[in-house]
């Protein structure tokens, strides 16, 4: 569902509607494929988490797979941005970057490694792309989607990842805990990332849910792409 919503206001985008920053979290936990990656460990189709079965979904973005427990995920639509691939990501990472900053907690860069095309876990490696802590942790993974001048940028920000399903997932590649200087509530993280956002880009956002004939619009196009 999640990822039927970020494909349709990529959509609306490209015919008219405003640009959009969202965020959300995943219920059930789930495992996010990359839109090219079609090798992924067999198990990962059976696995089971607090009594509930973990999802396998597909992004329409790029990247390696993300395991979406414990995180909250963010995504931008918008067009209009120039320059290569890299600059257009580091472009729409200045307000995660000025957001968390204003909660104490500075992030970088990262810098590829050489593990990143056999790593199949996106946050096993981090890319120019990607944003890390202070201890080289990597914080925020995000991917894109290109639609002509209308970009779909989405990423998880690791907050309370659990590290008995990390290890399910992940097998014996080593789990890395996520260490912040104050315990922050998802409230307080969304308020903050919202306000570096209409500082960066020069914008006033306005919260609006999805109409019920929206959502209706989403779960049809859902219905004929997974039927």
């Amino acid at each position: 569902m999640q990822m039927a919503i970020d494909r349709w206001l990529l959509e609306q985008h490209q015919s008219g509607h405003p640009p959009t920053l969202r965020f959300y979290t995943w219920s059930p936990p789930a495992i996010s494929l990359g839109y090219h990656q079609h090798k992924y460990p067999e198990h990962w189709q059976h696995l089971v988490w607090q009594g509930e079965k973990v999802d396998l979904v597909r992004r329409p973005t790029g990247g390696r797979a993300v395991l979406h427990q414990g995180d909250l995920t963010y995504a931008v639509v918008t067009s209009g941005l120039i320059g290569t691939r890299v600059q257009v990501y580091e472009k729409i990472c200045s307000f995660l970057i000025q957001g968390w900053r204003s909660l104490g907690i500075e992030l970088h860069y990262g810098t590829v490694g050489r593990g990143y095309i056999h790593n199949p876990n996106c946050f096993g490696t981090a890319t120019g792309a990607d944003l890390v802590l202070p201890d080289g942790t990597k914080f925020i993974g995000s991917a894109q989607l290109r639609r002509g001048g209308t970009i779909l940028q989405h990423g998880s920000i690791r907050l309370h990842p659990d590290a008995e399903l990390f290890t399910q997932v992940f097998g014996t590649e080593s789990f890395t805990p996520v260490q912040l200087s104050q315990k922050l509530d998802t409230e307080k993280i969304i308020a903050a990332l919202i306000t570096a956002a209409e500082d960066c880009f020069d914008m006033h956002l306005e919260v609006q849910p999805l109409s019920q004939f929206e959502w209706e619009t989403i779960l049809a196009q859902q219905s004929l792409e997974t039927g």
